[in-house]
């Protein structure tokens, strides 16, 4: 009985009960030191030391921490496209949802100064957040929505939102930078670009945020149902999982990061310039992709995003310190991600 049960299974899709070990197959068969996120902190940590060497400074507290502050606004964003790409999905929109996100905290925050909310300690700062992280569910949704349900590409579906979100920046603001206002501005400023005990508020929601994505992806069945849409969609489909509903969580959740990172970063710029964050999406997506995200699906975590944008920043301040013209650190990104990509296809015995 159980083998005809089997037989009749369709060719390639898998049981119900595979599905409940894909997130953690992917953790445990492998193992951390036998992924491509080890190799790749083995070389940042390689880098570093070269760079500590060729440059006193680069170890020195004001680099360290600007360091810090610089790869986390990257990193916040490279957790939500991992799980986008987790899904075999990618978002090339993430640049102008955070300027369009940071925009519309900024704006918000003016048009609050002048109501009666003032008087309210934090409500205009709160409700400012709200709002932008409000335009960036949007506008996940709207990905979520035409990939899933419509059946768009995830490429052109984001790659013309992009297009729709930078018009937006650039339409309401005319071009001029928005500078946030209002009897809440010291708050928002420490919210979004303080301190604790030293360690920029940026790095610590970034730490944060891995620590949870890691949670849900590997103790979850919203985790297990992500990496099984990346290993097999139709299969997954098949065992019940609703998967409209994880794309489109998945897009939303990507947008949200982006959302977040906008809006921490008009609190470090001290405005939200409507060309803020132009060309990132390209970053973002090399973070993921160099931390081990494969953009065929099915494998990636938090780990990898965060160690990605690091060596991706660490690679780019050691330009700068070195004398070496900054634009090279686009061709270095891209030899990077090729490398990247073919050292995991080599480690795991694929052809690439």
């Amino acid at each position: 009985m159980m083998a005809s049960e089997t037989s009749s299974a369709p060719a390639g899709a898998l049981k119900t009960g595979d599905f409940a070990n894909v997130g953690r197959a992917a953790w445990w068969q492998r193992g951390f030191f036998a992924s491509q996120t080890a190799y790749v902190a083995a070389a940042l940590i390689a880098i570093v030391i070269v760079m500590a060497l060729m440059s006193p400074a680069f170890l020195s507290a004001g680099n360290v921490a600007n360091v810090a502050k610089n790869f986390s606004f990257i990193g916040i964003v490279t957790l939500g496209m991992t799980l986008v790409i987790v899904t075999g999905g990618i978002d090339l929109s993430v640049g102008s949802v955070m300027a369009l996100s940071a925009i519309a905290c900024a704006m918000a925050m003016q048009a609050l100064a002048s109501t009666g909310l003032a008087g309210v300690p934090f409500a205009t700062m709160t409700l400012a957040i709200a709002a932008g992280l409000g335009v960036a569910v949007l506008v996940g949704l709207a990905n979520g929505l035409l990939v899933a349900r419509v059946g768009l590409s995830p490429f052109v579906t984001t790659l013309g939102m992009l297009s729709i979100a930078r018009g937006l920046a650039y339409a309401v603001t005319e071009g001029r930078g928005q500078t946030p206002a209002g009897p809440d501005l010291d708050a928002f400023y420490a919210f979004t670009d303080g301190t604790i005990l030293g360690v920029p508020m940026a790095v610590i929601y970034l730490l944060g945020l891995a620590a949870i994505l890691g949670v849900v992806l590997h103790h979850t069945a919203f985790g297990r149902h992500v990496f099984a849409l990346g290993g097999n969609e139709k299969a997954a489909a098949l065992t019940g999982i609703s998967v409209e509903r994880v794309k489109v969580s998945v897009y939303v959740l990507c947008s949200l990061s982006a959302g977040f990172a906008g809006i921490l970063m008009t609190g470090w710029l001290g405005s939200a310039p409507a060309n803020l964050a132009t060309g990132y999406e390209l970053t973002i997506i090399a973070a993921a992709v160099i931390g081990g995200a494969n953009l065929a699906g099915g494998i990636g975590g938090p780990a990898g995003a965060v160690i990605g944008a690091l060596l991706i920043e660490v690679i780019r301040n050691g330009l700068v310190l070195a004398g070496i013209n900054a634009y090279w650190q686009i061709v270095l990104v891209g030899m990077i991600i090729i490398l990247a990509v073919l050292v995991d296809r080599l480690r795991s015995g694929r052809a690439a």
